[in-house]
């Protein structure tokens, strides 16, 4: 079963975050292998969207946003987007689209950074927004600051919080076909919420950068974990074996029904705006050289079929509820 750890370092300006998606994550790999036209994801894609899935739950979990966490990672490689959201009860979904053949042990940069061109994108959707807010964005290169390829996930969302947020962060990231897990140790800020919306940024907290021996130290120790230990490790033991010498303070642990879980915000009513998008015109025009209009999402596989009746409805008023279907791809 999934489940999410936080802790802190007793008297030490460092937390913790520890994730383990099982249920929460596999259910990604099934619905894109059962999907008769795009076939399973090659296993480098699916490694890097594992960690996408882990990273994107650990931020969301530490900074308990009350909306839509989304980390996207697109360039010009074969791997034209990846994305992982997730919501503030930690329900999550990811996909990617491939356009070109990965290898087997394709690296970040073969997959979407040919041309040092690919872009890592943070968005933080709020729920509920007040009239004329937009969400708030925070884009960096696959790129370091010398202009090298950054050629790991955790390094990309590390160069991140450093550039955007002025914090100190350890991430280490694994995943494979049943398991994406992740580890994040992050200083603490001086002043202010911490959050990725940059409110907490400060001269104080940019001046502390790399300066924090306690911080320092337990990086190093979580930099030691390797990806095995963090896939088949039980939460304690992992803790155990890297911070043996640390006092830490657990929180009660996120499993069960509190865990991160699998789960699509796609709907009928939201396909239905979007064929209205297109014009009545458009929407007559393809329907004239098929049957039926048929949508799928990209993140859960559900297809939605609007029949000539069906598309009509949607142009008088709201999408009906019982016209139509959706079934599982």
């Amino acid at each position: 079963m999934s489940e999410l750890h936080r802790f802190l370092f007793e008297g030490l300006p460092v937390r913790g975050v520890l994730v383990r998606l099982t249920d929460a994550w596999t259910p990604v790999l099934q619905r894109r292998a059962s999907n008769s036209s795009t076939g399973p994801y090659p296993a480098a894609v699916a490694s890097m969207l594992g960690q996408m899935a882990a990273a994107a739950t650990l931020m969301q979990a530490n900074i308990k946003f009350d909306g839509a966490l989304v980390l996207q990672i697109f360039g010009d490689g074969p791997v034209k987007v990846a994305v992982a959201e997730v919501q503030s009860d930690l329900s999550l979904r990811a996909t990617a689209t491939v356009g070109g053949e990965v290898l087997g042990e394709a690296s970040l940069s073969e997959m979407v950074n040919v041309s040092n061109q690919g872009r890592c994108a943070i968005t933080l959707d709020p729920k509920t927004k007040f009239p004329g807010q937009q969400p708030y964005q925070g884009v960096v290169p696959l790129f370091d600051d010398k202009g090298q390829p950054i050629d790991q996930i955790s390094a990309v969302l590390e160069h991140y919080m450093l550039q955007s947020e002025q914090l100190d962060t350890k991430l280490v990231l694994a995943a494979n076909e049943t398991v994406a897990a992740g580890l994040l140790i992050q200083r603490l800020p001086l002043e202010g919420a911490g959050n990725l919306a940059g409110s907490m940024v400060s001269q104080r907290n940019e001046d502390e950068i790399g300066l924090n021996e306690h911080y320092n130290r337990i990086a190093l120790l979580a930099s030691t974990l390797k990806p095995e230990e963090l896939l088949e490790l039980d939460a304690q033991t992992l803790l155990r074996r890297l911070f043996w010498e640390e006092s830490i303070r657990q929180f009660e642990p996120l499993v069960g029904t509190s865990a991160p879980r699998f789960a699509c915000s796609c709907s009928r009513e939201r396909v239905g705006r979007m064929i209205v998008s297109l014009g009545q015109q458009e929407v007559q025009g393809i329907l004239s050289e098929r049957a039926d209009i048929e949508v799928a999402c990209e993140f859960c596989g559900l297809q939605y079929r609007f029949d000539p009746v069906d598309a009509a409805a949607l142009f008088i008023g709201p999408v009906p509820m019982g016209l139509g279907g959706a079934q599982p791809h």
